[in-house]
C-alpha cells in the first residue's frame, strides 16, 4: 500500500469516527450499562441532553434493514416535540447522518427507511397515549409537563412491546414528586450533566454570563448544575400545594380583574418588571390568570407589556407599586395609554409581612392558577423571611401579592359583578 493511499484510509477512518456518536459523545451521553428500564438524564440548560436523546433514538431506530420498531416521543407540547426533539438544532432530523427519517407532520410521526416509526405526543393530552404501544420512549423536559403524572402513567401502559422496553427521560430538574419517584426506582439509572460540561459547544461567553448572574443561587444550581433543589422549610409556599391548585378550566364569572405591576429599579440585562394578572370570582375565589412579567425591558417596553395585558384580559384597573420611581411609574404607563385606570400603591411594610396574608389565602384554598407559571412558582417556593435565596428582588411574587391584596380590598369596598 502506498503512503498516499494509507493516508487517505486513515483520514476516512477518522472521518467515520467523527460521525460515530459512540466516539463523539461524552460518557454521560451514552446509554448506561446493565439492566435498566428508565434512563434519567438530568442536566442543566445546554448540557447536551437533547443531543443524547436524539442520538439514542436514531441509533435504535435505524438499526437493521427491516424494522417494526415503535417509539414514543413525548414533550410538554406538540410544538416542543417538533421544534426541539425533531427539527431542533440537536433534534433527530438534524443529527441523523445516515438513514435519515422523514417527518410526516399531518400524522405526527417520523418514519425511517427501514420502517421504524416514532410518534409524537403532548403532555397536554395524556389520553392520546391511550391505545398506541411501543418498544421504546423518549420523554423530554418531564419536570415541566402540564399533566406529568397522568401522561407518564398512560405512557407506561403503552410501553409493552419487545423483550425489554426501555425509556429515556431528559430534563432540567424541578422537585416534582414524579421525578423524585423515578430517581428512587430500582429500575432507573440516573446520570447528571452540568451546563459547564458542554461549554465547548455553547456560544462564547455564555457560561461566564450565566455564572455571573446565577452562580451560587438556587436557580443556578438547578438550571446550570442540574441539581434537584429541596424546597425551603421556611418558604411561604410549597410546590405540591401550587400543583394542586392548577385549574386550566375556563374561570367562572369574575367580579374584578386587575393587572399588578412591580417596576424594576433599573432596566436592561438582569432587570425584571413583575406583571401579574388576577381576578376574583363572584364566589370569592381568586384566579391568577397570567404572569406577563417583562425581563430586560426598557421602561417603555414594560409599560407596553402592562397595557397589552390590561387590554387582553379586559381588566378593570392597573395596580402599580411606586416605591421605585414614584410618579414616573404612572407617567410611563400613561405615555402608552393616557386613559389607563391606575391605582398607585406604596409599600410601608416588608415584603415578607405583605406576603403572609396572601399565603394564608392560598392555605384556605381560595386561590386557583389558570396556568403553570414556572418562574413565578420558583419565587413563591423560594421566598422566606429573608427573601429569596439569591437575594434578588422577588419581582413576580411582589406583583402577585399586590394583585391579590388589591382584589381583596376592592371587592370588600365595592362588591359587584363585572358588567352589572
Amino acid at each position: 500500500m502506498t503512503e498516499a493511499l494509507a493516508e487517505r484510509h486513515r483520514k476516512q477512518f477518522v472521518a467515520r469516527l467523527n460521525r460515530d456518536w459512540r466516539f463523539v459523545g461524552s460518557m454521560a451521553q451514552q446509554p448506561p450499562e446493565g439492566d435498566w428500564r428508565n434512563w434519567l438524564l438530568i442536566g442543566g440548560r445546554g448540557s447536551g441532553k437533547t443531543r443524547a436523546g436524539s442520538e439514542w433514538v436514531h441509533l435504535i431506530a435505524s438499526h437493521g434493514e427491516h424494522s417494526e420498531l415503535r417509539i414514543a416521543l413525548v414533550a410538554e407540547t406538540l410544538g416542543d416535540a417538533r421544534e426541539v426533539m425533531i427539527d431542533g438544532v440537536s433534534g433527530i432530523c438534524r443529527v441523523a447522518r445516515f438513514r435519515r427519517p422523514e417527518f410526516e407532520p399531518s400524522r405526527r410521526r417520523l418514519i425511517w427507511p427501514n420502517g421504524a416509526m416514532a410518534q409524537i405526543f403532548s403532555s397536554e393530552d395524556p389520553e392520546s397515549l391511550r391505545g398506541p404501544q411501543f418498544h421504546f420512549a423518549w420523554s423530554d423536559e418531564l419536570a415541566k409537563w402540564r399533566y406529568a403524572q397522568e401522561t407518564w402513567d398512560m405512557l407506561q401502559f403503552g410501553l409493552r412491546l419487545g423483550d425489554k422496553p426501555r425509556q429515556l427521560v431528559t430534563t432540567t430538574p424541578r422537585p416534582i414528586p414524579l421525578l423524585k419517584a423515578l430517581i428512587e426506582d430500582p429500575a432507573s439509572r440516573t446520570v447528571r450533566m452540568r451546563t459547564t460540561d458542554n461549554a465547548s459547544n455553547l456560544s462564547p461567553g455564555f457560561i461566564d454570563a450565566m455564572m455571573k448572574r446565577y452562580g451560587g443561587t438556587r436557580l443556578g444550581r438547578q438550571e446550570l448544575d442540574g441539581e434537584i433543589i429541596a424546597q425551603r422549610d421556611d418558604a411561604l409556599w410549597k410546590l405540591a400545594d401550587l400543583e394542586a391548585i392548577f385549574d386550566p378550566a375556563p374561570p367562572p364569572p369574575l367580579a374584578r380583574i386587575v393587572v399588578a405591576v412591580d417596576p424594576p429599579a433599573g432596566s436592561g440585562e438582569g432587570s425584571c418588571c413583575g406583571i401579574v394578572v388576577a381576578g376574583i370570582g363572584i364566589d370569592g375565589t381568586f384566579r391568577v390568570l397570567a404572569d406577563c412579567s417583562a425581563e430586560g425591558a426598557t421602561p417603555a417596553g414594560w409599560a407596553r407589556a402592562v397595557v397589552a395585558a390590561f387590554r387582553r384580559f379586559e381588566a378593570d384597573r392597573v395596580v402599580a407599586e411606586v416605591n421605585q420611581g414614584g410618579e414616573m411609574v404612572s407617567a410611563t404607563l400613561r405615555s402608552i395609554d393616557a386613559n389607563l385606570p391606575i391605582s398607585m400603591v406604596r409599600a410601608s411594610r416588608g415584603k415578607f409581612t405583605r406576603a403572609e396574608p396572601v399565603a394564608a389565602v392560598y392555605e384556605q384554598g381560595r386561590v386557583r392558577h389558570a396556568g403553570r407559571f414556572q418562574k413565578l412558582e420558583e419565587q413563591m417556593t423560594d421566598f422566606g423571611p429573608d427573601g429569596l435565596s439569591s437575594r434578588k428582588s422577588p419581582d413576580r411574587l411582589d406583583a402577585l401579592v399586590w394583585a391579590l391584596t388589591a382584589l381583596a380590598m376592592e371587592t370588600m369596598a365595592e362588591p359587584r359583578v363585572r358588567g352589572i
